[in-house]
């Protein structure tokens, strides 16, 4: 071989080792491309790496995990779009790049669904391409490492568990929950109330340091009452990624980091390309229209209400306006969230009469508001019956203060709600009286009422709505209505030189 051919040879094989350098340097930082050129070839040799803007989504979000922007995200997608994957599989192994004293555990419904993809999280550690990048930043201990549980020699470690196991005596700084329930146990009370019990008694104690550890939740959403609708229901803080098979406006949410849903076209499919429209529509087919809600639209519902069942409801057939006038007392409740965001929780206010043991919506504001358009809108609604109506609600808690601060002194009977319990708990407490048909709607049948169905499906939704503002403003006003003290109009008492009595 000629000199000049050596040196043509040289110079190409220092371009691939300055190309290997720099992808190895952003894989490092970057998850997606991790995924892309180191995990993918390891787990699915020989098969194209199809990518799409989901992958890209979900990495994005593990990446502000890492970086500690978010420490509870929440994960809904429909199966076989490498949820597993990438959650489960290639992040660990990544985030063992930059920090190998990680500690984890994984969970999934059954201890040999975790196994899985703790073993092939560390067939992609073992690999060519992951040592000979990385193996200089850790080793992999001999007298902890098999497949249920291994360590590296920076005391980082994996131990994997199922939801349905006895507590584990192990601390992490991420907990991975993979699938709490599988699909076929899906309508099984017993099981989904184990998952629940489960992350509440041991996952959500086992953080090594609560301020600062994460804990993932990701799995197709399979009732309305599975582990999500418990997190969503009933507590705060997490960031919610929703990513349904087909595009619904109404599932739109934006995140934290500012992720948007790309597609615009009701229906448009998550990724065409993995999962093609025939193929879609024979899975919906088979599914069923309630299996296909939850399990690829990430929106279960009930097949008639759990808590609010929608054959209870009753429905009054003249104009709001009309109706008031034999309302016994009225008032408004407001629920408050204003981001003035497409993503963000809608500001709820609903106009609620009563008349004896009967409850009845009179007038809705549901709307994306900032707070002066939320400000602007509790001053001019409260115009509204205003003869009858003898308290405003507002939450305070969450935006609710701000608003209480602003208004106290403008707004008559504002009136600062504090919750008791949580919101499933405060909707049981109403329940029986929605059961026994004293709660009424204006008829869907009347001009400018066809929303009430789609107000009745976000009931009987409950809980595990992406939206559940109507529902938080609606059990506000009408448990206010039943258990405020009770008192009698004021008279003077002769025996008492005028003192009021009550």
């Amino acid at each position: 071989m000629s000199q000049s051919s050596l040196t043509a040879l040289n110079m190409r094989n220092i371009k691939i080792q300055l190309l290997e350098e720099k992808l190895k340097r952003k894989a490092e930082k970057n998850l997606h491309t991790f995924l892309k050129f180191y995990a993918w070839p390891v787990l699915q040799p020989g098969t194209p790496f199809v990518d799409n803007w989901h992958i890209g989504a979900i990495c994005e979000h593990l990446e502000a995990v890492k970086l500690g922007q978010i420490r509870r995200l929440l994960i809904n997608m429909p199966f076989r779009m490498l949820k597993s994957t990438i959650v489960s599989q290639a992040f660990p192994a990544w985030e063992w790049i930059e920090t190998p004293k990680l500690q984890y555990i994984t969970a999934s419904y059954a201890k040999d669904v975790a196994t899985r993809d703790a073993v092939d999280s560390r067939r992609i550690i073992e690999s060519f391409e992951y040592q000979s990048s990385w193996g200089d930043r850790f080793e992999m201990t001999s007298d902890q490492n098999v497949k249920t549980r291994y360590e590296n020699d920076k005391r980082g470690s994996r131990v994997i568990t199922a939801t349905d196991a006895a507590g584990t005596g192990f601390g992490g700084n991420r907990i991975i929950i993979d699938d709490p329930v599988s699909a076929k146990e899906a309508d099984s009370e017993v099981a989904r109330a184990n998952s629940i019990e489960w992350y509440k008694g041991t996952a959500s104690t086992r953080l090594n340091n609560p301020k600062e550890d994460a804990i993932i939740a990701t799995h197709q959403r399979l009732h309305q009452q599975d582990l999500t609708g418990y997190i969503l229901a009933e507590e705060h803080g997490w960031e919610h990624l929703v990513l349904p098979m087909r595009f619904d406006k109404s599932l739109f949410k934006t995140t934290i980091l500012g992720f948007k849903d790309p597609r615009k076209e009701k229906g448009e499919l998550l990724s065409p390309i993995r999962l093609d429209e025939a193929t879609v529509s024979e899975m919906e087919h088979r599914m069923g229209a309630y299996h296909t809600a939850a399990q690829l639209q990430q929106n279960p519902s009930s097949r008639e209400g759990s808590i609010f069942q929608i054959k209870d409801w009753k429905f009054y057939h003249v104009p709001p306006m009309q109706q008031a006038e034999s309302m016994d007392e009225i008032i408004w409740s407001w629920d408050m969230t204003f981001k003035d965001t497409d993503g963000s929780d809608f500001v709820s206010g609903l106009c609620i009469g009563r008349k004896g043991a009967d409850k009845y919506l009179l007038h809705r504001v549901n709307a994306q508001l900032s707070f002066t358009k939320s400000k602007i809108s509790v001053e001019n609604e409260r115009q509204r019956f205003i003869k009858k109506t003898i308290a405003i609600l507002v939450e305070d808690k969450a935006n609710g203060p701000a608003i209480i601060d602003a208004l106290k002194e403008s707004v008559p009977a504002l009136t600062p709600i504090s919750p008791q319990g949580g919101k499933i708990a405060r909707a049981y407490a109403i329940q029986p009286q929605h059961e026994a048909g004293n709660f009424y709607l204006p008829s869907p049948t009347m001009v400018g009422f066809n929303w009430i169905n789609a107000f009745m499906d976000t009931f009987a939704s409950f809980p595990g709505v992406p939206n559940d503002d109507d529902i938080d403003a609606w059990t506000q006003g009408v448990n206010w209505f039943t258990t405020r003290e009770n008192y009698k109009a004021p008279s003077v008492a002769p025996s008492t030189g005028g003192q009021r009595t009550y």
